[in-house]
């Protein structure tokens, strides 16, 4: 065979093979892809009303600017089923397992009796518990954040594996007008808010960056701040407020062998950079997992012999090597 006959058919192989590797690893059409449940509550006032609005358009704006699957309750007329109900059947039919996150935001108000939290909805409201079990049964990645006053409870009675959490609130006693979901939802699509510069903004620089936004309101009104934000991601219910980081960085350390809040909020990108467009969601969770695996050990490292530590280090960072685009 002719050499120039000879390299156009290996040619031929090399393509048909780099072909078969990007269909292993880049997204496909029928992928599972992220959901965004936004839930906004009674209004109280039409000012009130109107802001609600437009925080929940800025999630349905950086949803679509992400791919997700978005819905937004309880902003159409009222119909024959409540608020409350839409809300249970929206999160029953997207619990099965995936893994792509869901993602519950919840605008609003919030009342709290000194036993009870709730979030205020049209006609009957909903309950940490009620919304716990409701949760239950949802196998997939979790980020929940309650935006609304008097919403710490939730954050304690929402904890959990594979679960972000956030509340506008550090007690279920702050019942003042919480402002947090409106630097929230301008932190989730706003590229100022990625502290790493990786090109896409986490929940964790979001969270971090809102609840700066909002300590600067307070100081620039000369209030007193009536909402003290809390981020859980590692199941203790009990919540770390953003000046405990200095950017991504906790300045504080956790309990021995506790990991610290942050690690899986990072993990959770409405608007993906080209990078990770780029990678299945199989291999997304993968790499994330490793992650995760990674700040374990090296959380482990002060109580592990030197050759172990660096043994188990060295097969966490080949995989991921391996996964990077």
């Amino acid at each position: 065979m002719p050499a120039n006959r000879l390299r156009d058919g290996l040619g031929g192989v090399v393509a048909a093979c780099l072909v078969m590797l990007l269909c292993s690893s880049t997204v496909q059409a029928d992928e599972p892809r992220t959901s965004v449940v936004v839930v906004v509550g009674a209004e109280g006032t039409a000012e009130f009303g109107e802001q609600f609005k437009t925080w929940a358009e800025r999630w349905n704006v950086a949803a679509k600017r992400g791919k997700a699957d978005c819905v937004v309750l309880g902003l159409e007329p009222e119909g024959e089923k409540s608020d409350r109900d839409l809300l249970h059947e929206h999160l029953t039919q997207l619990a099965p397992a995936s893994t792509e996150p869901l993602w519950l935001i919840l605008i609003g108000h919030g009342t709290y009796d000194g036993k009870t939290a709730r979030f205020n909805l049209r006609g009957e409201d909903i309950t940490a518990a009620d919304l716990g079990a409701w949760l239950n049964s949802v196998q997939r990645p979790l980020a929940i954040a309650n935006c609304s006053s008097c919403s710490a409870p939730f954050l304690t009675a929402l904890s959990g594996s594979n679960r972000v959490t956030i509340s506008a609130t550090k007690a279920g006693q702050e019942y003042n007008f919480a402002r947090f979901g409106d630097y929230l939802s301008t932190a989730i699509g706003d590229p100022a808010g990625d502290l790493d510069k990786d090109e896409q903004t986490s929940l964790l620089e979001a969270f971090v960056v809102a609840s700066a936004r909002l300590r600067e309101f307070y100081k620039r009104e000369s209030r007193l701040a009536t909402e003290h934000p809390l981020i859980d991601d590692n199941a203790d219910r009990l919540g770390t407020p953003a000046d405990w980081f200095e950017g991504l960085r906790p300045l504080k350390a956790a309990k021995a062998g506790a990991t610290l809040d942050g690690g899986l909020a990072r993990q959770f990108v409405l608007v993906r950079n080209a990078r990770d467009e780029q990678l299945s969601a199989e291999v997304r969770a993968r790499r994330d997992a490793l992650e995760r695996d990674l700040a374990a050990l090296r959380n482990k490292k002060a109580m592990m012999m030197e050759a172990e530590y660096f043994e188990q280090l060295e097969v966490i960072l080949v995989e991921l090597a391996r996964l990077s685009p």
